[in-house]
């Protein structure tokens, strides 16, 4: 089979060896790349090559909706919608797969290491256009940004992650004192602050954290209240959006602080209804 376009079926087969390359890699787990492509050879009827490039396609569109994807098989855009729709097939068929959280380290080890913090995206270069555009049509239509929200599993090993990264930051710096007064605000209090961690840096300055955890990139879309936004702007001097990205794998961050809108931009997505 020469050039023509992928079947359902072949897609289908190639998104679920994809995924389970992926599970071994993510645990850690030893696999043979090119024993994967000639049963698919042999299952497709596509060429090598043929089959590596979806590969670097299925990369592309695990990009777009905030996943992680191999390492070894850098994304290629310009991708069929057919594509996309086998992959969201495919995980809708194993939701516990968008649930998976890292496993949390047995009790009575050290504390996780800081998280790597680097700068905003808006800061680096972009990708190119076409591929932004394509990543960000592909995040809007399957709306990663909610799918994040909702996932309170990963919300909560997000905001330990960052609770225990802030410790180690002011026990690094000397400052016991401050690391003993953190508090884990959403978790002992409720979600009504408008933060989730109220932290100090070393020189004794609030730190009023609220956390956005995805498995996915670093331009992964985010959701945040009308409630957050309100406390950012009241509290600019100490409000932070500490934007946890690349969680499954190795948590890297970046922090935004107020006004939001010089960052991102800012997409009102639903509305409160009053009778007249």
């Amino acid at each position: 089979m020469s050039g023509d376009d992928w079947t359902d079926l072949q897609n289908d087969a190639i998104v679920a060896d994809y995924f389970a390359m992926l599970g071994n890699e993510l645990a850690g787990r030893p696999y043979n790349k090119a024993a994967h492509n000639r049963a698919l050879q042999e299952a497709t009827g596509r060429t090598k090559g043929s089959i590596e490039f979806k590969h670097q396609n299925i990369s592309a569109v695990l990009v777009g909706l905030g996943e992680t994807w191999i390492q070894g098989y850098k994304p290629a855009f310009n991708f069929q919608t057919s594509l996309i729709d086998a992959v969201a097939r495919w995980l809708q068929n194993h939701r516990g797969w968008l649930a998976r959280v890292p496993p949390s380290p047995p009790p009575g080890l050290a504390e996780p290491r800081p998280i790597w913090i680097g700068v905003a995206p808006t800061m680096r270069n972009a990708p190119p256009p076409k591929e932004l555009e394509q990543m960000q049509a592909v995040a809007r239509r399957f709306d990663v940004a909610a799918r994040d929200e909702r996932n309170r599993a990963l919300g909560q090993a997000g905001e330990a992650h960052v609770y225990h990264h802030e410790r180690s930051i002011l026990m690094g710096a000397g400052r016991e004192d401050l690391a003993k007064r953190i508090e884990w605000v959403s978790r002992d209090r409720g979600d009504g602050a408008g933060f989730d961690i109220a932290s100090f840096a070393p020189d004794g300055a609030r730190r009023l954290i609220e956390v956005k955890t995805t498995n996915g990139w670093d331009r992964t879309p985010f959701h945040i209240s009308r409630n957050e936004l309100a406390v950012a702007d009241e509290r600019r001097e100490s409000w932070i959006l500490f934007r946890l990205y690349n969680f499954s794998r190795e948590p890297r961050a970046f922090e935004l602080r107020p006004p939001l809108d010089a960052h991102v931009s800012l997409t009102p997505t639903t509305f409160q209804a009053g009778f007249r």
